[in-house]
């Protein structure tokens, strides 16, 4: 059914405030859950399942789905529409209050959502570097924000490296915005998140290395050498550090790739 006839019946109006843009078109979302390529054995969280409509699609596919839903009005929706599907779990609750590490013990999971658009940066800070990571993320985001966080360099930004660190990211599809119901403002697109499993780095090596990118953007469209001073290194030392990375410091920030803020990481050990 419809989003706007089931939330009827339900009498129940979307919240902007909750960037409720429901969808709907059922080639999209099979489109989203085989990008997932979820097979039987696999654990998926799904966050803000809405009414259900890609929740039934994992469902089908997946042995487990946990699917997270803020807004308690669509509960009842939610237990209707997925009556038959014994193999989800609804929870009440902000997903940015949770560890899914309780929910899948240790057991790898993959992420597949069609997020509110508002909360996309803060899901993303909160999953990539929590202790129980995906192994995989397939998320509908604005058609911007995918262009972002999939850049090269060249195009670089703080977002962009944020997420790449954790894993390449690869647009698989993109989403018109009458696919939508309330229909957005914007056209949206389907990221693919391929996180690298294992540690990459020490918890200090970690904060590390997001100091050194933080400082590289602290000031849009200025050299390196000088957004690094924010760090408190003298003058001489930065210049030391660039040199030991083999980086011009005229060059900018988003023109970086991550090997290079590798290995500004390493000369920082060096020279520290």
């Amino acid at each position: 059914m419809h989003p706007k006839h089931l939330l009827a019946r339900h009498h129940i109006d979307p919240k902007r405030s909750l960037g409720q843009n429901f969808l709907y078109d059922d080639q999209v979302l099979a489109r989203i859950a085989g990008a997932a390529e979820l097979a039987p054995a696999d654990n998926v969280l799904e966050i803000g399942p809405g009414v259900g409509a890609l929740t039934q699609h994992l469902a089908a596919q997946a042995g487990r789905v946990v699917a997270v839903e803020l807004d308690n009005r669509l509960l009842p929706i939610l237990r209707q529409e997925l009556a038959a599907c014994d193999n989800v779990t609804l929870v009440h609750g902000d997903i940015l209050a949770q560890d899914p590490a309780g929910w899948f013990q240790a057991q790898p999971y993959k992420v597949v959502a069609n997020v509110p658009y508002y909360i996309t940066g803060a899901i993303l800070r909160h999953l990539l570097a929590g202790r129980a990571k995906p192994s995989l993320m397939v998320m509908t985001v604005q058609k911007e924000v995918a262009e972002r966080v999939s850049a090269r360099p060249g195009a670089m930004s703080l977002l962009a490296v944020s997420v790449q660190f954790y894993g390449p990211v690869e647009i698989v599809g993109s989403i018109k915005a009458g696919a939508f119901w309330p229909r957005p403002d914007v056209d949206s697109a389907i990221i693919r998140i391929d996180l690298r499993q294992g540690p990459l780095l020490s918890p200090a090596d970690e904060a590390a290395f997001f100091r050194l990118v933080k400082a590289g953007f602290s000031q849009k469209r200025k050299q390196l050498q000088k957004n690094l001073r924010v760090l408190g290194y003298p003058r001489e030392q930065i210049n030391a550090l660039l040199a030991a990375a083999n980086i011009d410091g005229q060059r900018r920030a988003e023109t970086l790739s991550l090997a290079e803020w590798a290995a500004l990481l390493e000369a920082s050990r060096q020279i520290s």
